[in-house]
């Protein structure tokens, strides 16, 4: 796919495809695991499916980045003159735990005597309840939007587990939610320090070797269970890798690998996106809240199981509504919040908001004021990608400023959203990857979205000698003026 096309994915596209898998998906694993399907036979245990789907993912997953072409953004390593794909340790870490994720997935569906409407709400709603924590660990601005929608996920949540008949967690199934969630947790933490908002190639390169190992290390996993495994456990995964693969059924479940490979792979492009997991998560759980009650209306009419209930479509109702709140987060905030004031806005983005942004901002407001006065026909602003908020500006910068005779003024870190970016009139970026986050995060601002320098990054000046940042803010200051000059004339 070319970089437009990936700016292109929009979150609710994304959260449309995953629910295009996660419909079939979630049909066929229940029916296989409780064999409703004609001549297919008895029930299948879910330790007896995990080899096949296992074996479907990776198929899934090679096809997808094959055809993607996305394969080659994988860190390669020279050994004996071979270039072999190289992920690090932070990645294969988190594949680990993308793996266990993948194998308690599918295993929910197939515990007998177990309400699958009751294991698939306690993993949404777990999840959902995760998000927010993870955010304020990673110190990530949650903004009112986001808990908007999270409080109506939530409540979708609550209203469906009333509709649920039995409410009975045997020890298996209570460990396998657990481990489900431990996945969540794990990832969740890795991949917002590896790939969020780090820009399109870093996040790229976090999806591909993530994708590239999670099933085969569910695979792996799955094999020495088989081989060391003692008690009724290790004798179905055995039968798992062998007298099941020869029947019709293990066709099936090589097919229920290959779905999840799709819901896998637009489910981590939700993830990766550089708002906060708040806001990502919403959009994930409610796509597979609304897949969950199509698949349930799809075995209602072609297996004559039980349809959706009133209760059920009222959890899909709220659902909507907070799919609403995410995609017009201006229109919510706006009737909550008051406005954060009118008239032209310019906005400065780097990474960590202490720095470059701010120093740029700085200079921004003292030109304004000694081209117009109090008189400024714009106000100025900054922002950050990767941001501690509240965090201020480094001391280096102040005294940079200061040696340029610029006022640094009070700053306080905060994270770049999607508000300000429909707000800004223009956004400058330090660098090309700080514009491709800013991007991805909304496609539609590509045309006043720019690099303050056409010529080439600002390069963060964080652990440098005084006179790097001096030299940062003199080049900022030539660009601000460079900018304003065709930004204001005749003003």
């Amino acid at each position: 796919m070319t970089r437009s096309r990936w700016h292109g994915l929009g979150m609710l596209t994304l959260g449309a495809a995953y629910f295009g898998f996660y419909a079939p998906y979630s049909a066929l694993a229940n029916t296989l695991s409780r064999g409703l399907l004609p001549g297919i036979g008895k029930p299948a245990s879910g330790l007896v499916l995990l080899p096949a789907v296992a074996l479907g993912t990776i198929a899934g997953v090679i096809l997808f980045l094959g055809l993607s072409g996305w394969w080659r953004h994988v860190r390669r390593r020279s050994v004996l003159g071979l270039s072999l794909p190289h992920p690090n340790r932070e990645i294969f870490l988190a594949s680990c735990f993308h793996a266990l994720a993948i194998g308690a997935t599918t295993l929910n569906f197939t515990f007998a005597g177990v309400s699958i409407l009751f294991v698939l709400l306690l993993m949404r709603g777990g999840v959902l309840i995760l998000s927010p924590l993870v955010d304020m660990l990673r110190r990530r601005e949650v903004r009112i939007s986001s808990w908007v929608a999270l409080g109506l996920s939530l409540a979708a949540v609550l209203v469906a587990l009333a509709d649920v008949d039995n409410y009975v967690l045997p020890l298996g199934a209570a460990l396998s939610v657990s481990a489900y969630l431990t996945g969540y947790v794990g990832r969740f933490l890795i991949m917002s320090k590896a790939a969020k908002a780090q820009g399109v190639e870093e996040n790229r390169c976090y999806f591909v070797e993530e994708q590239m190992l999670s099933s085969p290390l569910l695979l792996a996993g799955l094999g020495a269970a088989a081989i060391l495994g003692p008690g009724t456990g290790g004798e179905m995964l055995r039968r798992g890798f062998t007298t099941f693969l020869g029947t019709e059924a293990a066709l099936l479940a090589f097919l229920v690998g290959v779905l999840y490979a799709g819901l896998s792979v637009f489910g981590t492009l939700i993830y990766v996106d550089p708002r906060e997991y708040t806001y990502c998560v919403p959009v994930n759980r409610g796509a597979s809240l609304l897949a969950g009650i199509v698949a349930t209306c799809a075995l209602a009419l072609f297996l004559g199981l039980r349809p959706p209930s009133p209760l059920q479509w009222t959890a899909a109702g709220l659902v909507m509504i907070a799919l609403f709140v995410l995609a017009r987060p201006d229109w919510v905030e706006g009737r909550i919040v008051p406005s954060a004031g009118a008239g032209r806005l310019f906005l400065f983005v780097c990474s960590g908001n202490t720095c470059r942004s701010p120093m740029a901002t700085a200079i921004a407001r003292a030109e304004l004021a000694a081209r117009f006065g109090r008189r400024a026909p714009a106000q100025v602003q900054s922002a950050g990608l990767t941001v501690r908020p509240g965090a201020p500006m480094t001391p280096e910068a102040e005294v940079a400023l200061r040696e340029i005779e610029v006022e640094p003024g009070r700053h306080r870190a905060r994270l770049l959203t999607s508000e300000l970016v429909e707000r800004a009139e223009a956004i400058f970026c330090m660098t090309a990857a700080h514009r491709e986050a800013v991007l991805r995060m909304h496609p539609a601002a590509a045309g006043k979205t720019l690099c303050i320098d056409p010529d080439g990054d600002i390069l963060d000046p964080i652990g440098s000698a005084l006179e790097v940042y001096v030299g940062c803010a003199e080049r900022l200051r030539d660009l601000v003026r460079r900018r304003f000059d065709a930004l204001l004339a005749g003003a």
